[in-house]
């Protein structure tokens, strides 16, 4: 099967590169499984999500910017896609699914590997999460050391742990700790066998480790409303012997946030919240911080023996309010929230769009539907679904989704740099998109015309009922790519279609691959400017120093001298006017400006006439929509824009 063979549900607006994203999906999906399989359902769904699909694809193309071909990417998706899919049929998976709680489901942690991972690599990061179930406890063979033999639902291998001492007294006394218990732990460190082949990787003991509790269990809600209902952040506030009692909380976590560094110490907060309303501040220092990898916003924490401090919010303040710390007798327990879905029915275009390949998603007499988790505030999460999503699907309550289409405007919207508005085109519709950033504008140059992919969308409809998009750098999932300026896109002919000149009126919403030559150019049609580092706009100089044109940050250090290039381009059907700037007019120019500007005014000439009628591949985007404040000067520029150029041999 090639490629082309699925042509028909590609989007005009993606052009050969959603073709292959799509082909890609049917050939993983036909080659995966039998498709009975609910999209978006358990942890290996039948069918690869559209977006993580597009996502793979890109990494591979950054990888390989020289180019890459079908082979290549079909490769890199199927080791990706199976490592996900690991077979669940062994004997300790299927020990391992016996022994977990199906009554409910919760979220896998964003930094979670598996065991199966760990004695592949033979390593494992102290950053890592492991998400376990207790196989077996034991100790080992003549010393008083306890293990802990951990499986996990992913794996068809277990792994040895050796337990930390502070835990010792929930496996004699207390009997929390057993057979079929889950765990989470992270500060792990891996020890391997001494000898190739002889014995076995085991995990030395790590202090950060947090038992997970059902409250569905009777054994685990006795646990709980025994040791944990007897004490409230307002009663321990008001307590003033509080030294001198042993507290226990049990309370939700609000908030996970990070603290500003005291001194050069990590800091990181949790926020709870107990049955009361009453809040407190749960403190990690240092190595600590780690351990709120382990915790999720909306689950409820048991906290026993918690260290009781005085917070300060940073190095000049004294401490004032009442916080509570990880000290060394502390114990943490987990009840995790449980994972809420909801039948998502596919939109008229999407079933369009997908055609025949339906048939790997469950059907009822009205339309498709697939199965999708909510978050805590019954947001439906998109990150997982298996089509594309359009401009025209977008509504209230959607986390994770991801678009692809063309740019149309952009600007920015604070004072301080942080914030901008995106304007994204596809084929349904138009979306204003609000993006955040920690710092600076971070995704480099992006210009009206540029095809864009981007991850990680919240949609939620304010006070008057309008819908409103945003984008969060720093959000896990958020992805953010300028295909039309890939490297890699010039030279994969699995990604892309040569247009002719004539065919770029037709189909002026995306980027096109044309093969040209160089018909006109001259000392008239090129200026030489400051370019910032970070956008790739144009430096404005004003009286107070240099400021960007586009994200209107003062950059004395970080610009770079750089062309702007009105051309003509021509190829057998058609002659076309266009503009480039930057890295794309140095490759058309061939040379750099400072080497060009030592040039005398007389050779500047004679040397840009030898460039005529060299041939290039070029990817072109149509910046008709330009905004006014938004070109890289003031003067009018050509519908056209060369944001790529590579020089054929």
């Amino acid at each position: 099967m090639e490629p082309a063979a699925v042509t028909a549900s590609a989007s005009a607006d993606g052009g050969a590169f959603l073709e292959f994203v799509d082909y890609a999906i049917s050939v993983i999906t036909s080659s995966g499984g039998d498709g009975s399989e609910s999209p978006g359902a358990g942890p290996a769904p039948a069918r690869p999500p559209w977006g993580w699909t597009v996502a793979q694809v890109l990494k591979s193309c950054r990888a390989y910017s020289s180019g890459v071909t079908a082979a290549i990417l079909l490769s890199d998706l199927f080791q990706s896609w199976t490592e996900q899919r690991k077979s669940l049929t062994a004997k300790t998976k299927v020990e391992v699914t016996s022994l977990l709680n199906t009554r409910s489901k919760r979220r896998r942690l964003p930094t979670t590997v598996t065991i199966d991972s760990i004695h592949e690599k033979n390593f494992l990061s102290p950053k890592s999460v492991l998400e376990a179930v207790v196989i077996d406890v034991f100790v080992l063979p003549g010393t008083n050391i306890y293990m802990l033999t951990l499986g996990d639902m992913w794996s068809t291998s277990t792994i040895d742990l050796y337990l930390h001492r502070r835990y010792y007294n929930y496996i004699g006394q207390h009997c929390i700790l057993k057979k079929g218990r889950e765990v989470v732990l992270t500060g792990c460190c891996l020890r391997t066998a001494v000898v190739e082949g002889s014995g076995h990787a085991r995990i030395l003991p790590t202090e950060y480790m947090v038992i997970l509790l059902d409250e569905e269990k009777d054994e685990d809600a006795m646990l709980l409303a025994a040791q944990f209902c007897t004490y409230s952040f307002s009663s321990m506030m008001e307590e003033k012997s509080r030294n001198d009692v042993v507290y226990s909380f049990y309370a939700r976590i609000e908030k996970i946030e990070t603290l500003e560094p005291f001194g050069c110490t990590e800091r990181k907060q949790i926020v709870l919240v107990d049955n009361d309303d009453e809040k407190i501040k749960f403190i990690l220092w240092g190595e600590q911080v780690s351990l709120a990898n382990l915790f999720s916003v909306g689950s409820m924490l048991a906290l026993d023996s918690p260290y009781i401090s005085n917070f300060a919010h940073n190095n000049h303040e004294e401490p004032q309010e009442l916080c509570l710390e990880y000290g060394s007798a502390t114990q943490v327990y987990l009840v995790p929230i449980a994972q809420h879905e909801e039948q998502v029915f596919l939109t008229p275009t999407q079933v369009r769009s997908q055609g025949p390949r339906l048939s790997c998603v469950p059907v009822d007499n009205m339309a498709s539907q697939v199965t999708l988790p909510r978050d805590l505030h019954g947001a439906v999460d998109f990150s997982k679904y298996p089509f594309r999503a359009y401009v025209s699907d977008l509504h209230g309550k959607m986390v994770g989704v991801s678009l692809f289409g063309t740019v149309t405007s952009v600007c920015k919207v604070s004072t301080s740099g942080t914030t901008f508005y995106l304007e994204i085109e596809d084929a349904t519709g138009v979306v204003l998109t609000k993006l955040i950033f920690t710092g600076h504008w971070s995704l480099g140059r992006v210009g009206v015309g540029h095809m864009v992919y981007i991850s990680g969308l919240t949609c939620s409809l304010n006070k008057t009922n309008i819908l409103e998009v945003s984008w969060s750098e720093k959000e896990p999932g958020s992805l953010f790519v300028n295909l039309s300026l890939l490297p890699a896109l010039l030279n994969s002919t699995c990604l892309h279609n040569i247009s002719l000149l004539s065919d770029l009126p037709h189909s002026a919403n995306r980027t096109h691959i044309c093969r040209v030559r160089l018909d006109h150019i001259d000392c008239d049609s090129l200026k030489l400017s400051l370019f910032h580092n970070l956008c790739g706009y144009v430096v404005d100089e004003l009286p107070d120093g240099l400021q960007c044109s586009f994200c209107k940050v003062a950059c004395q250090n970080g610009c770079t001298p750089g062309f702007q290039l009105h051309l003509t381009i021509a190829d057998d059907s058609e002659k076309v006017f266009a503009w480039c700037v930057g890295q794309t007019a140095v490759e058309f120019l061939q040379i750099f400006p400072d080497e060009y500007m030592e040039l005398p005014e007389d050779e500047q000439a004679m040397y840009l006439f030898t460039l005529q009628n060299e041939s290039f591949t070029v990817a072109i985007a149509n910046t008709s929509k330009r905004v006014d404040g938004y070109a890289e000067n003031a003067e009018a520029l050509p519908v056209w824009e060369i944001v790529r150029a590579q020089r054929c041999e």
